[in-house]
Order: structure tokens, then C-alpha cells, then sequence
């Protein structure tokens, strides 16, 4: 082990675990910092020395108009790019960019480019919610060598993280609005830009939002999801069911499927790792979802520490429903016009295979972003040490709702010149719908067998 101190946040960053059990609370002193120099999230409350990334300054739940279908306005339409990072000025900001990123200009320098915004840390959650990750700071711990967690509320685990794995349960169980149903689509371009779409309805419920949740037995189930393809035709009723638990060693996830052409439900494995994604065309795994999801046995996760990047954020323009989805998906990259980039402070993860694992991704680099712990790129390297896929997720804040999430998710093949973008839903009927309340007889696979009708 060695001790790996942030450029910008010295003092934060501890002793990086690799797989050992550890306690990963921290003192009472130090969670006190969480609205103070920090925010309630745990990210620096001040901007940087350069000026370049302004303090923290919550997005106001109505610094926008919300339209009939749900969607936001753009409360930044009105600015214009400072400046665009094109493949013939690259190098200049090489140091503030990903390596996936920097290859994505190399990969196709006449297209690919990078509009700079000023940046607005904007992004909250409900009052409650910060109360609750204060609360996790001083006395959630990590367990099964770092692979589940014990005394943890509804997000956040580790607000002043002293590793890479505590980084990662960040992510993982981040708040996105408690409960959620949606519409997205998802397209697999040809490398000239031809492309279909696949349809999904989406059902996500963390499990202290269930209406029969019991907080004095919360058991180790960390939320719900159900996943309906409506179309195409040769695929819709097909219903994919997990339940996404805590401790993925102790208790691996729960999955199954339901075949509208078979019309049975049966359990599902490959749902995890390295398994296919749902209808990708083999373009990106199950992990791959959310930019990375489930258990993080498989790795080794080091904490680089802490640096300034150009990211993907406040991505309005880019979910705005006047598009069409053919505005969006082009040849080789999603149309770079549409996006919006920002210089921001994130949290970098390389995440090791451990001896003995087994996954199609030998190595991946994770940058995330301090204000939101969402993962905002994600290099990811194969068994040779190549890089091979780079994610890059749009983010944008749901102010309406206080919830930082994505507006788009892309994972780039460089070795194939293909890619996948999911969760547009420009031209859906609704846009997110949070709130959406179930019990956990709704989420059963019984339930999955009784509604599955094609």
C-alpha cells in the first residue's frame, strides 16, 4: 500500500485498500467538515485558486420551466462555448483530459470536439438526503474486504472517502431520486452512422422507498429494477428483473428473465460482469450500465487522488425534446455540437483485475465527479493493456426534483469504430417520472410471470 495524497484536497485521501476488511467511518471532527469546507455531499464547497471552477451554489428547484412532458429548460441556454477543444488543439489541454478522451480525437480527428462551457456546480439533493449521508459518514463500514457495506442510509457511504473501493460505493448507491420510471431508448450505430433503435421501459425503486420497507430490518437488497423492451417487435416483452443487493459476496444479485416468445421467467446469471448487456449488439456488458454497476469483488481499486478535467455536465441541450434522435447519433461519435463540457474536479480510480478473476476489462480508469459521485469517464483496457472502450456519460441536474443524474450514457469502441449511446428519450411522450412507488410483491418473479404479456 502507499499513501496517495490529492493535489487538490490534501488531507482527505487516506491508505488505499485493496481488498482487506476495513472500517471506513470517519471521526466526528472530520465529518463536521460536511457543510462547512466541504459540502453536504462532500465535495470542496470553494472553487479552485485559477478561478476557472466557481464554489458551489445549489441549483434552485425552479431554475427552469418544466414543459406538459416532464422536461427541463436549459437554465444555461444562453451561454456559448468559451473555447473548443478540436484535434489540432488537443495537446494543449492533454493534461485535463481522460486518455480515452485524448484517443477519441485521435480516433477521429475531423469529427470529434470537445465545447467548453463555464462551469456551474449547481447539482443538490433533498435536504433529508444530505442528512442521511452526514449521518453514513460517522458510521458506515465497509464489509467482505470492501464488498459490501454495514449501517448504511440511502446514500452516499463514504462523503470523505479514504479509498478507491469507497469512491466506487459512491457511485453505486449515489441518490437518483429515490424512485424512478422511465422511457429510453437505446441506438448501436454501424460505422456509417446507420443505426436502429431498441425501446426500454424502465421501473428503478431504492429500497427504502418501497412501501413495505421495514428501516429496523432493512435487510441487503439495495434497490429494484425492472427493465421491459417495448420495441422492436422481434424483442418487445421481454422483461429483465434484478434485485441489486448490498453485499454482492455474502448475497450475489438476484436476476431473472422473462421470454415473452417462451412466456416463462427464469433465473438469470449472466446479468452481472462481464455478461452481455441487454440487446447492445455486444457493445458493452452488464457492468457497463449506469457507466459501472454491481459488485466490485473482480478488482483492485487504487485511489490516484484528485484533479481537474473536462467533463461532460449540464447536458440540457442535449436531452432537449425539440431533437430527434437522428440529431444526435452520428457516425462514429453522438453529434459533439449537441454537448457540453465543463472544467471540474473529479475523483480518479484505476481499478486492477485481481489473479485469478475472470473479465473481459483487464483495467479500468474511472473519473468521477466530486459533486455528484457519478462516474463521468470510464477508460477501460483489455486483456493486453490496450484501451479499448472509453464511456463518457452527459450529465445533467433534474432541479425540479433535486437529482443529479444523466441525460446520456455513451461507451466508444476504438478498436471497431462503433459505439452505444442509451438513455435518450427526446422523443418519448414523458421524461422522468420520479416518484414512483411499489411494494417489494411488485418486484417478485411472480409478479414478472403474471405481467409478461406480449
Amino acid at each position: 500500500m502507499k499513501i496517495t495524497k490529492s493535489l487538490l484536497h490534501v488531507g482527505v485521501l487516506g491508505l488505499s485498500i485493496l481488498a482487506s476488511s476495513v472500517m471506513a467511518a470517519v471521526s466526528a471532527d472530520e465529518a463536521a467538515k460536511l457543510g462547512t469546507t466541504l459540502t453536504p455531499m462532500g465535495a470542496e464547497m470553494a472553487g479552485n485558486a485559477a478561478g476557472t471552477i466557481p464554489k458551489w451554489t445549489p441549483l434552485a428547484t425552479n431554475a427552469g420551466a418544466v414543459d406538459s412532458k416532464g422536461f427541463l429548460a436549459n437554465p444555461y441556454a444562453s451561454e456559448q462555448p468559451q473555447f473548443t477543444i478540436t484535434a489540432k488543439n488537443v495537446d494543449q489541454y492533454k493534461d485535463k483530459l481522460a486518455p480515452g478522451q485524448y484517443a477519441m480525437f485521435k480516433r477521429y480527428p475531423d469529427s470529434f470536439k470537445m465545447p467548453v462551457y463555464p462551469t456551474h456546480r449547481g447539482a443538490t439533493v433533498p435536504a433529508d438526503v444530505f442528512a442521511s449521508i452526514k449521518k453514513n459518514a460517522t458510521s458506515t463500514n465497509l464489509v467482505s474486504g470492501g464488498n459490501g457495506l454495514e449501517n448504511f442510509e440511502t446514500a452516499v457511504p463514504f462523503p470523505i472517502p479514504k479509498s478507491g473501493v469507497e469512491v466506487i460505493w459512491n457511485h453505486i448507491t449515489r441518490y437518483r431520486g429515490g424512485s424512478v420510471t422511465r422511457l429510453v431508448t437505446q441506438a448501436t450505430p454501424q460505422t456509417n452512422g446507420s443505426y436502429s433503435l431498441v425501446y426500454f421501459q424502465d421501473q428503478f425503486v431504492f429500497r427504502d422507498k418501497m412501501k413495505d420497507f421495514d428501516p429496523k430490518n432493512p435487510g441487503n437488497v439495495l434497490f429494484y429494477f425492472k427493465q421491459e423492451v417495448t420495441a422492436p417487435a422481434r424483442l418487445a416483452g421481454g422483461v429483465l428483473l434484478v434485485h441489486e443487493t448490498l453485499d454482492q459476496v455474502k448475497e450475489p444479485r438476484s436476476a431473472w428473465v422473462y421470454n415473452a416468445g417462451q412466456r416463462r421467467v427464469r433465473r438469470a446469471p449472466q446479468v452481472s460482469y462481464d455478461g452481455p448487456g441487454t440487446a447492445a449488439d455486444g457493445l458493452r456488458t452488464s457492468d457497463n450500465l449506469d457507466m459501472y454497476n454491481g459488485a466490485p469483488d473482480r478488482y483492485d481499486w487504487k485511489l490516484e487522488g484528485k484533479k481537474e478535467m473536462y467533463i461532460a455536465s449540464n447536458s440540457y441541450k442535449i436531452d432537449d425534446p425539440k431533437l430527434k434522435y437522428a440529431d444526435i447519433i452520428k457516425a462514429g461519435h453522438i453529434n459533439q455540437d449537441l454537448t457540453r463540457y465543463e472544467l471540474r474536479r473529479v475523483w480518479h480510480v484505476v481499478a486492477t483485475l485481481k489473479e485469478g478473476q475472470r473479465h473481459i476489462y483487464a483495467k479500468r480508469d474511472f473519473y468521477i465527479d466530486e459533486d455528484t459521485w457519478q462516474a463521468a469517464v470510464i477508460d477501460h483496457y483489455d486483456g493486453r493493456g490496450q484501451l479499448w472502450r472509453v464511456a463518457e456519460a452527459h450529465s445533467e441536474n433534474y432541479y425540479d426534483k433535486q437529482v443529479p443524474w444523466y441525460a446520456l450514457e455513451t461507451l466508444y469502441d476504438l478498436q471497431s469504430g462503433r459505439y452505444l449511446a442509451l438513455g435518450m428519450k427526446n422523443e418519448e411522450k414523458s421524461a422522468y417520472n420520479f416518484g414512483f412507488t411499489a411494494s417489494t410483491a411488485d418486484f417478485s418473479p411472480a409478479a414478472l410471470r403474471q405481467s409478461g404479456v406480449r
